[in-house]
């Protein structure tokens, strides 16, 4: 199954490509990702893509710590919604355990485990993935965007106890140890940030209770991310879609797949990339023909319709009448369910 992460988590990517001397667009290309991720970080983008741009980068640019420099610059605005619920916890503790609930709605394959004892608190990160652990560069990105989030809420000058990577050392220790501030564990039996167990009680200066219980009503709404591919593509579909760019092949390309295993997966769940994209256009099109002053022409090439007179055939065999009538408020009797749910 794909796993997928937002965009979000690229933001920062161009400009850090471009510090170590190379062409972030040209990169993208190379491991087949939609550029146009970089402008909407709420896409959701496929991590074995990601994973391989971030490998890809530090090989070309001889940049041992790429992951950490995507760390470095990120933060809790990285996360969208998960970032802001944690935020407006009233206490560091409970910030941590927001971030472990909700991240798997940001990043569909990370996982955190946070285990106390009376001394010391572990937030040990899971990174799932073909291989039996995940890439150098996604765990110094995924750990060291953790360690920046923490550290935010205390302050720059707070710092963890130790930290444990599985891999072995770099050429640049003394790299790690300034970025994380305390002594770093190469070949350690799991990727971790140690802290204080009185570190959890530090109170949160910013924090708004009502603001908290606000958006953890909403993120709970939103909390079962996609599991299946015939999910995952509704998701992809309706994003694109909204965007006025959604064909197959860039449903693909955000998949990290081909067009061929997006077919094979969508028979096997007995649908099709069709079927998927027409129920998604039904739902909006009656949304959009809502304004009146919007040229039908300009919502046709949205929908991926290659003429507006496509669109008016397709739209009264689907609803049962005219847009025209539609407008007018005609709901024929086949049109209902959809009515009622638009």
């Amino acid at each position: 199954m794909t796993d997928l992460i937002r965009s979000a988590g690229l933001s920062y990517y161009p400009e850090v490509a471009r510090s170590v001397g190379l062409d972030p667009r040209q990169m993208m290309r190379k491991v087949r990702l939609p550029l146009a991720c970089l402008d909407k970080p709420d896409t959701p983008i496929a991590v074995t893509g990601l994973r391989r741009l971030l490998e890809l980068s530090a090989e070309a640019s001889g940049a041992e710590d790429f992951g950490l420099r995507l760390a470095e610059r990120g933060g809790l605005t990285n996360f969208g919604a998960v970032g802001l619920i944690v935020r407006e916890q009233a206490t560091v503790g409970e910030a941590i355990e927001a971030f472990s609930r909700f991240i798997p709605i940001h990043h569909d394959g990370m996982k955190l485990d946070v285990t106390r004892d009376k001394q010391t608190v572990t937030v040990t990160l899971h990174l799932r993935g073909r291989q039996p652990t995940a890439p150098r560069q996604s765990i110094d990105m995924a750990l060291g965007s953790v360690h920046r989030i923490i550290q935010s809420l205390f302050g720059s000058d707070w710092r963890p106890q130790e930290v444990h990577l599985h891999y072995p050392p770099p050429h640049d220790r003394k790299r790690y140890r300034e970025f994380y501030g305390c002594r770093v564990t190469f070949n350690a039996e799991d990727d971790s940030i140690l802290l204080s167990a009185h570190d959890m009680e530090r109170r949160i200066p910013s924090a708004h209770p009502l603001i908290a219980s606000y958006l953890r009503k909403r993120i709970e709404a939103i909390e079962t991310r996609p599991a299946s591919w015939e999910e995952k593509v509704d998701e992809v579909v309706r994003l694109l879609l909204a965007g006025g760019d959604c064909t197959v092949e860039r449903v693909a390309e955000h998949l990290a797949c081909t067009r061929r295993t997006v077919h094979r997966h969508l028979a096997e769940a007995g649908t099709s990339f069709s079927a998927i994209l027409d129920a998604q256009r039904a739902d909006l099109v009656v949304q959009l023909i809502d304004n009146p002053g919007r040229p039908l022409a300009d919502i046709a090439v949205q929908l991926g319709f290659s003429a507006q007179s496509a669109m008016a055939r397709w739209f009264r065999g689907h609803f049962g009448c005219t847009i025209t009538a539609w407008r007018k408020g005609v709901r024929p009797l086949k049109s209902s369910t959809v009515a009622t749910a638009a």
